[in-house]
């Protein structure tokens, strides 16, 4: 799966749930949406290698 967050890049080949990429990249669950080809997706949902993933950060203000 090719994985896009702030234009950074990282291609992996194994399957992997949303809550697993998420700890491989670092990311904290509450502070990003992920986005499996065009869709958005939950913490626990598979993603497979074939698949376009965006990460995108959500911004909150007052």
């Amino acid at each position: 799966m090719n994985v896009t967050f702030r234009q950074k890049q990282w291609t992996f080949d194994s399957p992997l749930t949303v809550s697993q990429l998420l700890k491989k990249l670092r990311l904290l669950p509450e502070t990003v949406l992920v986005v499996r080809n065009g869709q958005l997706v939950t913490e626990d949902q598979h993603l497979q290698p074939g698949d376009d993933v965006r990460i995108v950060a959500v911004v909150s203000g007052g």
